[in-house]
């Protein structure tokens, strides 16, 4: 007896020293503490208000009912939120599929079948050569015991992912706002160049008509009249060109409104839009965590990808699950709910993986690259937000200077245009003077409207950079202070 059991102790000794273990495995990914990242000196310049995150409507201010109801049409009829919208439910599904796995499990089944058994097989005695009906039914019940939580932390991963899903769903929203917002300005800049190249190409006709009455005078040359016809070749070739941006900037928007291309040339003129004021909110780099949506998605994917660690260690701990069965059966043609018939069976299973060639060790590695991932990839996000933020209020900084200085320039070469124009009516100045002033005038035009429409661009840019109107979630995790992954 004493031998049978030394036996079994030195067996299940052995059996658990050969058991699968998580030992050596654990991720290396750090989150990084968005205070650590310092942005003072970049945003000295700036004003510091707590109401400068944008509003969740924040196009209203632009100043264009137009483009309001566009971006509403666009959030309704984009196709392109469906693919967002779909994968939002398919995470949630899977977290559905996750929860029933932490719960109990009850099946009922009941079958009728028949057979001649052959009498090759059985002697006609025997019952050999009759026909015999079987009846069964039962009901079974099997529960898994979640001893370690594995269940529950798979359960939190899938519904951490769902999450994600779900804000990237948001996310995608408030990039095709800011998507149509920037097409509608570029809209408008098309426009302006439209208006900037009639008004070239009236003048160019103008100043054709004056060479040839010049000509005609004796006071020009023929190389004066060909230089005109020069000029307002050039002028009918940039206003083709400004009517084509026109129609390139109505399609973009009819895409965006998932509509077809008529759809476009009913979308009237913007107004001149307003670019937002240039203000940054208080403690920017913590509180930016909370206001764009692919950071809170992010910390989602890193809070459910430490849950998936959790779930894959408990994979190698022994286990407990319990079931049973109940039921009837009977032969022939007699009632099978009657005592004689029943049947059960009952009882708790204890499993503990000993050898699996490495499998579970390899599915926990595979986690933890998973996890790492989840972590660089957030890491990624906040410094490139922050960054992205900080070079947005720079560009618009340096746009308004130079907005200011091209106006300056602007304002002289209206004037001068002004002085060639009479003198060359009056037969004092050149062709070639009126010329070169004229293309100043054009250049200082286009500068304006150019350094105009990227304001308000930028002024987009910056609204997307600063959340977009995405609005904080109080139980949105925050990885730096989140609990330490399980280690080995």
């Amino acid at each position: 007896m004493r031998l049978h059991l030394l036996a079994a102790a030195t067996a299940l000794t052995l059996a658990l020293a050969g058991c699968a273990s998580s030992g050596g495995l654990q991720p290396d990914g750090t989150p990084i503490d968005a205070t650590s990242l310092k942005a003072g000196r970049s945003l000295a310049r700036l004003d510091l208000t707590p109401a400068a995150w944008p509003a969740q409507d924040w196009w209203h201010a632009l100043g264009d009912s137009q483009l309001d109801a566009l971006i509403d049409e666009a959030l309704h009829d984009n196709p392109g939120l469906g693919v967002a919208d779909a994968r939002a439910r398919a995470a949630q599904a899977e977290a559905g599929i996750a929860d029933a796995a932490r719960k109990p499990e009850i099946n009922a089944g009941a079958s009728v079948s028949g057979a001649r058994i052959p009498t090759t097989l059985m002697p006609a005695d025997a019952g050999g050569g009759h026909f015999a009906l079987a009846k069964y039914a039962d009901v079974s019940f099997k529960w898994g015991i979640d001893l370690w939580g594995g269940k529950r932390a798979a359960w939190e991963a899938a519904l951490g992912s769902a999450r994600a899903a779900e804000i990237d769903a948001r996310a995608a929203r408030i990039e095709l706002s800011g998507n149509v917002a920037r097409a509608y300005a570029q809209l408008g800049y098309a426009f302006t160049q439209q208006d900037l190249a009639r008004g070239e190409l009236e003048r160019a006709n103008q100043a054709r008509r004056l060479t040839s009455q010049r000509v005609a005078a004796g006071i020009d040359n023929q190389i004066a009249l060909k230089q005109s016809d020069g000029e307002v070749a050039v002028a009918q070739q940039d206003a083709a060109l400004a009517d084509r941006a026109v129609d390139a900037a109505r399609s973009s928007l009819s895409v965006l409104l998932g509509k077809g291309p008529d759809r476009g040339l009913q979308i009237h003129r913007p107004h001149l839009l307003t670019p937002a004021q240039l203000a940054v909110p208080d403690n920017l780099p913590l509180d930016l965590l909370g206001h764009r949506a692919d950071l809170v998605a992010a910390r989602w994917r890193v809070e459910a990808a430490g849950k998936d660690i959790k779930a894959a260690k408990t994979e190698f701990l022994p286990n407990i699950s319990l079931g049973a069965m109940a039921g009837v059966i009977t032969l022939g043609g007699g009632n099978p709910f009657t005592l004689p018939a029943r049947f059960y069976q009952f009882g708790p299973t204890l499993s503990l993986p000993i050898f699996d060639g490495g499998r579970l060790r390899a599915n926990l590695s595979g986690k933890d690259a998973q996890y790492d991932l989840a972590v660089a990839q957030y890491n990624q996000t906040l410094v490139g937000a922050l960054n992205e933020v900080a070079d947005e209020l720079s560009a618009a900084h340096a746009v308004q200077l130079q907005l200011d200085a091209q106006r300056r320039a602007q304002t002289a070469a209206r004037q001068a245009w002004q002085l060639a124009e009479q003198r060359y009516q009056a037969g004092i100045g050149s062709y070639l003077e009126a010329l070169v002033v004229r293309q100043q005038l054009l250049t200082a035009n286009r500068g304006v409207a150019a350094l105009e429409a990227q304001q308000v661009d930028l002024s987009v840019q910056l609204i997307e950079a600063l959340g977009g109107g995405f609005q904080p979630q109080a139980d949105a995790p925050a990885p730096s202070s989140s609990s330490p992954i399980p280690r080995s």
